[in-house]
């Protein structure tokens, strides 16, 4: 199976980028299932339901969120009715939507999704490791066995430590773990020795001439002076579209190769077929 997962999609920018990259990318990367995460699309702060729309529109299959899920107040009221949208699953028993949903693909194949939120600089919400351990032992990967052809696990937390460990929890029993959150792509894609694809963070679908994908001025302003001014803005150039790209082993479930995509705007262009994969034989050969 083809998985395509894109980063935070931020403001404006980022959800134009998205709408217009992601069409091409299917045409040229055929993947079964394609998650993005949307929870700073609207003004970078939270998602709506016409956003959501938009985002399916293009070719979304599954819309993630993290901490600034809330920030939309229509949110609260949309979330349980839309079945593709998640919140992480270590929120409170009783908050509103879900953190981890059920797909099946074009072609059949049974996919699940889950997000977690970590702790470390974060809200403190429930222990995400337990959360993991528990929903991993509900949702099993392996097609022979009767559980999943994909298990993705997208986890949304400022400490790259406490992905990595999140990652290594879930090592042979996902298909990808990927961070979210820091905006920023990490050049550490690979597949872990159990046979799950992990990067670190998928870094976001936005403008990178900016602070994490915020016009600069203000958040410089803050820096430097230390008191409170005006609304952070999401900056307006042209956005990279930033995200991964997995293929998995039909019997298993289990990764057999990894690729970071990078498409438009500043940063340095990388498209799968371009030299950059990682795949499963050439990790355990090394």
């Amino acid at each position: 199976m083809k998985l395509l997962y894109l980063g935070d999609v931020v403001g404006r920018s980022g959800r134009e980028g998205v709408v217009a990259r992601l069409p091409g990318l299917i045409e040229r990367l055929a993947p079964d299932f394609v998650v993005v995460n949307g929870e700073n699309a609207a003004g970078g702060f939270g998602i709506t339901g016409r956003i959501c729309q938009e985002l399916y529109d293009a070719g979304v299959d599954c819309i993630l969120t993290g901490n600034h899920v809330w920030d939309q107040k229509e949110t609260l009221g949309y979330i349980d009715g839309d079945p593709r949208l998640l919140r992480p699953m270590n929120f409170p028993a009783g908050t509103p939507g879900r953190g981890v949903a059920e797909f099946r693909t074009r072609r059949g194949e049974k996919v699940a999704v889950l997000q977690v939120m970590g702790r470390l600089f974060m809200e403190p919400l429930d222990d995400p490791f337990t959360a993991v351990e528990e929903a991993l032992n509900r949702y099993r990967l392996g097609p022979k066995g009767g559980g999943f052809d994909a298990i993705l696990l997208d986890v949304h937390a400022e400490a790259t430590s406490e992905k990595m460990a999140l990652g290594h929890l879930a090592d042979g029993r996902a298909s990808l773990v990927c961070g979210t959150h820091t905006h920023v792509p990490t050049a550490d894609a690979q597949i872990l020795p159990g046979g799950t694809a992990y990067m670190t963070d998928a870094g976001m679908c936005g403008d990178y001439d900016s602070v994490i994908g915020m016009d600069k001025v203000e958040p410089l302003r803050r820096f430097r002076r230390k008191t409170p001014g005006a609304r952070f803005e999401p900056a307006g150039g042209e956005a990279t579209v930033c995200g991964v790209f997995v293929e998995t082993e039909p019997g298993t479930g289990l990764a057999r190769r990894i690729e970071p995509v990078r498409v438009g705007g500043r940063l340095s262009q990388a498209l799968p077929g371009g030299g950059a994969a990682v795949d499963a034989g050439r990790a355990a050969a090394e």
